[in-house]
């Protein structure tokens, strides 16, 4: 049964509803979903099965608004001529998730790729929002490689604290610095933080939620403009019903990840990722999306063609504004579209909506300079990520977009020696023992300290933590000294406006550099030649290394275990090893149940 509509080629969800050669197994698999009333002429007609991959529930509240958004992805597939069944996935939520939801983002991947693969869906629409549910969304479509959309579903409105913009995550950093210097108490602590939260959506700063939504619709896998529409703004149902009916039309084009991940999209991600002060867990996660895309994607691909890219948007952290203001401005389609005005973007690039980057982008110019400056005005020369390597690590990256004057001229320009500094290291393992001792006097902690953190990698914590944004000592922080250099093999909050070395790899608990670094040795951090080591000699490296890895905690779930013995490193985007390998499985489909 077939009508206009239906692709010429035989659909996925034909081989189990209506397979002639099989009619005792399309039986089987039709007969259940008449309980809660689909018609069997529905599931026989040829019609495209869209799934809705729901990401949003109570436990994701970032995500939550798409638990009403399916309902206008379900018009619009409807309306495309096709069959909606939404399905849940794996939750991870940022905040909450202990001892990280980085843990999550592989086992949302593996649950996803299992449910694209084995069940009768010709295309899906992937929800998105929290940090993690969009990289493990890709990842999982990669691997599989049926037609996909990504509709986000927006950041928050904007959180005001008297009187001042109070943008999620960044607060809280903020004001931790200021109770740590007395000069706030425990509930204007608490206030602030949740004036920051003020309707549904995910984090309304450029953090790692809107990072990760807009380097999907720079990959060209949303709808232009989807990535940066409030949660709570009538435009985010009208893209809802918008990608519902794109949905179906990318099934009848039969246009797929592969098709749209290539290694030029990924280049223009990293470039948008400078230009908009995008989070630093946007590295591990492009790593691991073009890993299971089958895309070459290098360590050094983010200084070669992302550190020379201008900051172009002026949100926190490393700006003044939040989402609302951003998406006026014009959001990452304004972004994207200096980038090509300046040469820095591959207009060719095939997208989700059947147009190119460069068709997509036609006339969006930015409405707001304040908010989105033009290419050769920028907030920042030079934003993107500054890649580092020595004794201490292969690779680790540093932010630029948010190295402030202050720290700039305190670390960076002493005569003949810019760009260039020393300082004593204060080594935590974990954080539990940064907080138990960071304000102990005899760690003779001041302004010429760099603290570092190690145990905190995907096998040490396990799953790689938010904690390298370290801030300094109670005394330095009533001294108006707002941050210290900090050094780890964790990762940062994509809120936070700490100039870390950070995502360093190998990381310690796998006998990186940082294993063998003690409390007193110097470290040499040279921007210049991009180098980071301990002043220590091989010889008394070699002798540290008897004392064996720094021990980290025990596996404590069935998972943690499987994790820590199958992770790889964050420069490699701390996929599942061997996991890679599989890709474009929907190809081959897969074997009958009974």
């Amino acid at each position: 049964m077939t009508d206009s509509h239906s692709p010429k080629r035989r659909l996925r969800s034909q081989d189990w509803f209506d397979n002639p050669d099989h009619i005792d197994m399309a039986a089987l698999y039709l007969e259940r979903f008449m309980n809660y009333g689909i018609t069997p002429e529905e599931l026989r007609s040829g019609k495209p099965v869209i799934g809705i991959a729901q990401s949003g529930s109570d436990l994701t509240p970032c995500n939550r608004v798409h638990v009403e958004l399916a309902k206008r992805v379900r018009d619009g597939i409807r309306d495309a001529g096709g069959i909606p069944i939404e399905f849940p996935t794996h939750p991870i939520f940022e905040n909450c998730k202990r001892p990280t939801a980085a843990l999550d983002r592989n086992l949302a991947y593996l649950g996803l790729v299992e449910i694209l693969y084995g069940y009768p869906l010709d295309g899906v629409v992937l929800t998105t929002g929290c940090d993690k549910t969009t990289p493990s969304a890709i990842m999982a479509a990669s691997t599989v490689d049926i037609p996909a959309i990504v509709l986000s579903g927006g950041p928050m409105l904007d959180g005001w604290h008297e009187g001042e913009l109070a943008g999620s995550g960044t607060v809280i950093w903020r004001m931790r610095r200021k109770y740590a210097a007395g000069e706030i108490d425990r509930e204007e602590f608490l206030q602030a933080a949740l004036d920051s939260a003020p309707s549904v959506g995910h984090c309304n700063t450029m953090g790692t939620a809107s990072t990760m939504n807009a380097l999907a619709e720079a990959l060209g896998l949303s709808l232009t403009g989807c990535g940066a529409i409030p949660a709570a703004y009538r435009e985010r149902g009208q893209m809802a019903y918008r990608t519902g009916r794109r949905a179906v039309e990318i099934v009848f084009e039969d246009l797929k990840p592969s098709d749209i991940l290539t290694r030029e999209a990924f280049l223009n991600a990293i470039r948008t990722n400078s230009a908009i002060g995008g989070s630093t867990n946007a590295q591990p996660h492009l790593a691991a999306m073009a890993k299971h895309a089958g895309v070459e994607l290098y360590p050094d691909d983010w200084q070669v063609h992302g550190f020379d890219i201008p900051l172009l948007a002026n949100v926190q952290p490393a700006g003044a504004y939040l989402g609302e203001r951003f998406h006026r401005a014009g959001g990452t389609p304004a972004i994207m579209w200096e980038l090509l005005q300046a040469g820095k973007l591959d207009g060719n690039c095939r997208t989700v909506t059947g147009r190119t980057m460069a068709e997509n982008l036609e006339g969006k110019e930015a409405r707001d300079r304040e908010v989105i400056t033009p290419f050769a005005e920028p907030l920042k020369e030079r934003a993107g990520f500054l890649v580092l390597k020595g004794n201490l690590f292969d690779f680790a990256i540093m932010k630029m977009s948010v190295v402030s004057e202050d720290f700039r001229r305190r670390y960076l320009e002493e005569p003949g020696r810019e760009g260039v500094f020393e300082g004593k290291a204060v080594v935590f393992d974990g954080s539990e023992d940064y907080h138990k001792r960071i304000n102990d006097p005899e760690l003779g902690i001041d302004e010429n300290t760099i603290l570092v953190i190690r145990g905190a990698g995907p096998i040490g914590w396990p799953g790689s933590a938010e904690v390298v944004n370290m801030q300094p000592p109670d005394h330095l922080l009533k001294r108006g000294i707002r941050s210290l250099p900090t050094i780890g093999d964790g990762r940062q909050s994509g809120t936070a406006d700490s100039p870390s070395i950070l995502n360093a790899s190998p990381e310690s608990a796998a006998g990186g550099g940082l294993a063998w670094l003690r409390t007193g040795d110097i470290i040499r951090i040279d921007f210049n030649n991009g180098r980071c080591d301990m002043l220590v000699e091989d010889a008394e490296i070699d002798r540290r290394k008897g004392d064996g890895i720094p021990p980290v905690p025990a596996d404590a779930t069935p998972w943690q275990q499987i994790y820590r013995r199958s992770v790889t490193q964050l420069s490699d985007g701390a996929v599942l090893e061997g996991a890679t390998e599989f890709r474009q499985i929907a190809k081959n489909p897969p074997r009958h149940n009974h």
